[in-house]
C-alpha cells in the first residue's frame, strides 16, 4: 500500500470509531458523552469544530479576493482547492454544531423563528448563505464532466464574480461576528483575550489563517500524491501573510496596552503563560520564519510556518471559546475522549471527501491519481495468504469498508455502559444530622440535578400510591430504572418490543400465545400484559398505550411525572399557584458530592454527608 491508501485507511478507522460514539451521543444525549456543564456549555465542539472550523475555511474568501479582486492571477492554482476546502470546512462546522446542539433536529428553527438582535442569528444565516455560495462557486468544476449540464455550468461561470462578491461579504460578516459573540462576556473572558475590537481581531486572524491554511493544504496534498510542491507561489503567499500577521500582532498588543492590561502578560499566571504561548505560535515565530527570504523559499520553512499559524489560530479560538473562562467560572473542563473522537471523525470525513474530489474532478491542472486504485493496474497478492480481494479499485473499497466496520464495532465495545446510563440514575444524599433522605434527579443527563424530598412525597401521597412514580417494572426485576424503558433521550420509544416477544432469541412466543384465534391480530384481541407479568403496575395515565406500543422519551417522562402532578396540586392547594413553574424545582445547585460523583463510587462530601448511589436492580424475584 502506498501513502495514499495508508492515509485513507487511517482516516476510515477514525471515522468508523467516531460514528459509533456519535450514534451513542444522539441516543443517550450530551450528558452521557461529554464533560460539558451549565458553567461550561461551550467545549471542544464549539471551540474547535465550529469556531476553529470557520476560521480554517477562511482560505476560500481570501484566495478568491486575491485572484478576482486584486487580480493576482499567478495564484489561480490555489483558487479551486481553497474554495473546496472552505466548502468542506463549513460542512464540518454544520456537522460539529449538530453534535453540540441539545436538540439538533431543531436546527432549522433559525430559518423560521428570527431573532435579528442576536449575533448567533447573523452568524447562522451568514454561514448558511456562504455555504450555498461556496457550492455555487465550486459547482462548475463538478458539472464540467457532464455535457448535459453545460447550460447550468455556463450560467454559474457567467455570474461567478457575483458569487465571489457575495462570498467575500458574507464571510467578512460572520468571521468578525464570531468575535462579537464574546463582547457581552466582559467579566467572564480573561482581559488578555477580551477586547472591544474582538470582531476586528477575529477578522484579521482569519485572513492570516486562511493564507496559511491554503499553504498547508497545498503542501500536504502534494506530499500525499508525491507531486512537486509549488514552492515559489507558496513563498509569495508567505510574504503576504507576514504583513497580515504583523498587523494582527500590532493591533492586538496596542489594544492590550491601551486597555491597561499589559502587566498581565508577564505576571506568571496560567493565563499569561497561555497568552505568551499562543502569540509565539500563531504570530511571532511565523513572522520571523516567513520574514526570512531563505526560510520562506524552502518547503521545510513553509511547512513549519503554516503549521504553526494553523495550530496557533485554532488555539486562539479555543482560548476565547472557553479555556480562559474557567478561572472566572471556577469550573474544570477537560474534553472527554468521546468529544475528541467525534471532532477527529468530523475532520477525517472532510479530508476523505477532499481526496475523493481532487481524484475525480479537475481541481488541479493535473488530476492526481491513486496508482493502486486504477482499473488497469495489475492485481497484487498477499503472498503470506495468497488472498485476492478483487481488482485494485474494488479491493480498496473492500479494505476501507472493513476498516470502518472494525472501528465502528470497536467503538461500540469500548463505550462504558455506566457512562451512558448512570447519568440518568437518581443519586441519594442522606444527611447525618437529620437522617432524612433526599433524591437528586438528573432528568436531562446534564448533571443539572434537582433535589427531590422523597420521604415528604411518600407522606403526602401515601405508601400505597408509589405506583404513581414507580409505575412499571420489568419482568424478574424488583424495580427498574427509568432509562430501561425510556431508552431514547428525546424521541418516544417502543417499550413493548413486539419483535422481541415473537422472536426465537427473545420470548419465543407464537401468535396465538397472546392473540385470540379467528379475529384480527391487534391490541384488542391480545392478552393483557399483566396476565403474564402480574408484577407490572401499568397505568394509562403514565403516557403509555398498548395499542400503539410507545412511551415517552426519557426527558419527557422525567419532566411530565413532576409537572403533571404539580399542575394538579397547584389548583387544589391554596398557596401553591407557582408549583408547576420550572423554578420551583430548578432553584438550587446540588451539593458538590452529588454533582461531581456520578460514577457509581461512594464518596464523602464536604457537607459531611454520605452519597449512596442507587444500584442497578438485577435481583430476580
Amino acid at each position: 500500500m502506498n501513502r495514499v491508501q495508508n492515509t485513507k485507511m487511517i482516516l476510515w478507522l477514525i471515522v468508523g470509531f467516531a460514528a459509533a460514539i456519535g450514534l451513542n451521543r444522539f441516543i443517550f444525549g450530551l450528558g452521557a458523552t461529554t464533560n460539558l456543564t451549565d458553567k461550561t456549555p461551550w467545549g471542544l465542539w464549539i471551540g474547535f469544530d465550529v469556531m476553529g472550523g470557520v476560521a480554517l475555511a477562511a482560505g476560500g474568501f481570501v484566495m478568491t479576493a486575491i485572484f478576482y479582486i486584486i487580480k493576482r492571477e499567478e495564484f489561480y492554482p490555489f483558487v479551486k482547492p481553497a474554495v473546496l476546502t472552505a466548502f468542506l470546512g463549513y460542512m464540518a462546522v454544520v456537522f460539529g454544531l449538530i453534535f453540540d446542539l441539545g436538540l439538533p433536529w431543531n436546527i432549522w428553527h433559525m430559518i423560521v423563528f428570527w431573532n435579528p438582535s442576536s449575533p448567533l442569528f447573523e452568524v447562522g444565516w451568514c454561514v448558511m448563505l456562504y455555504s450555498v455560495v461556496l457550492l455555487l462557486e465550486f459547482s462548475p468544476v463538478a458539472l464540467e464532466k457532464h455535457k448535459r449540464f453545460a447550460a447550468a455550468k455556463n450560467f454559474l461561470v457567467k455570474y461567478r464574480f457575483l458569487f465571489v462578491l457575495l462570498g467575500i461579504m458574507l464571510s467578512t460578516l460572520h468571521q468578525s461576528s464570531l468575535g462579537s459573540l464574546f463582547l457581552i462576556m466582559q467579566y467572564k473572558l480573561h482581559p488578555l483575550w477580551y477586547s472591544e475590537i474582538l470582531p476586528i481581531n477575529f477578522f484579521l486572524s482569519a485572513i492570516a489563517l486562511g493564507l496559511m491554511m491554503v499553504s498547508f493544504e497545498s503542501l500536504a496534498s502534494h506530499w500525499l500524491y508525491k507531486r512537486k510542491a509549488e514552492t515559489n507561489l507558496l513563498a509569495k503567499l508567505g510574504k503576504i501573510a507576514v504583513w497580515v500577521l504583523l498587523v494582527y500582532l500590532i493591533v492586538k498588543m496596542v489594544d492590550i496596552f491601551l486597555a491597561g492590561e499589559a502587566s498581565l502578560i508577564f505576571n506568571g499566571s496560567f493565563e499569561s503563560n497561555l497568552f505568551i504561548t499562543e502569540m509565539l505560535i500563531s504570530a511571532i515565530i511565523p513572522i520571523l520564519l516567513l520574514g526570512s527570504r531563505g526560510i520562506r523559499n524552502t518547503n521545510t520553512g513553509q511547512w513549519i510556518a503554516s503549521s504553526l499559524v494553523v495550530i496557533g489560530m485554532v488555539f486562539n479560538r479555543l482560548n476565547v471559546g472557553g479555556v480562559t473562562m474557567l478561572s472566572v467560572t471556577g469550573d474544570s473542563y477537560v474534553p472527554s475522549w468521546m468529544e475528541v473522537s467525534i471532532s477527529l471523525g468530523v475532520v477525517s470525513s472532510a479530508i476523505l471527501v477532499f481526496l475523493f474530489v481532487i481524484e475525480n474532478f479537475n481541481v488541479w491542472n493535473l488530476r492526481p491519481v491513486d496508482p493502486q486504485a486504477q482499473p488497469d493496474t495489475l492485481p497484487s497478492f498477499d503472498y503470506s495468504s495468497h488472498a485476492w480481494l478483487g481488482v485494485p479499485n474494488v479491493a480498496s473499497i473492500t479494505k476501507y469498508s472493513l476498516a470502518f466496520i472494525f472501528a465502528f464495532s470497536f467503538g461500540m465495545a469500548v463505550i462504558p455502559a455506566k457512562q451512558l446510563h448512570s447519568k440518568g440514575i437518581l443519586e441519594i444524599e442522606v444527611n447525618r444530622a437529620s437522617g432524612k433522605e433526599i433524591l437528586f434527579i438528573n432528568g436531562n443527563r446534564d448533571d443539572n440535578l434537582v433535589s427531590f424530598p422523597h420521604e415528604e412525597h411518600i407522606n403526602r401521597v401515601g405508601k400505597e400510591n408509589c405506583n404513581k412514580c414507580h409505575h412499571y417494572v420489568l419482568p424478574n426485576y424488583k424495580s427498574s430504572n427509568c432509562w430501561e424503558c425510556h431508552s431514547s433521550m428525546y424521541q418516544r420509544v417502543d417499550f413493548f418490543k413486539h419483535d422481541w416477544h415473537s422472536s426465537a432469541s427473545g420470548a419465543n412466543l407464537k401468535c396465538f400465545d397472546c392473540h385470540m384465534r379467528g379475529v384480527t391480530k391487534n391490541s384488542s384481541s391480545a392478552k393483557q400484559c399483566t396476565d403474564c407479568h402480574p408484577s407490572y403496575n401499568f397505568s394509562e395515565a403514565s403516557g403509555c398505550g398498548f395499542e400503539k406500543y410507545f412511551t415517552y422519551s426519557y426527558a419527557d417522562a422525567m419532566h411530565n411525572l413532576c409537572v403533571t402532578c404539580h399542575t394538579e396540586k397547584s389548583k387544589e392547594l391554596v398557596d401553591a399557584k407557582n408549583l408547576s413553574l420550572c423554578s420551583t424545582c430548578h432553584k438550587i445547585e446540588p451539593p458538590e458530592s452529588i454533582a461531581l460523583n456520578l460514577n457509581w463510587q461512594t464518596t464523602k462530601s464536604r457537607f459531611n454527608n454520605v452519597v449512596l448511589p442507587v444500584t442497578e436492580n438485577i435481583e430476580e424475584d
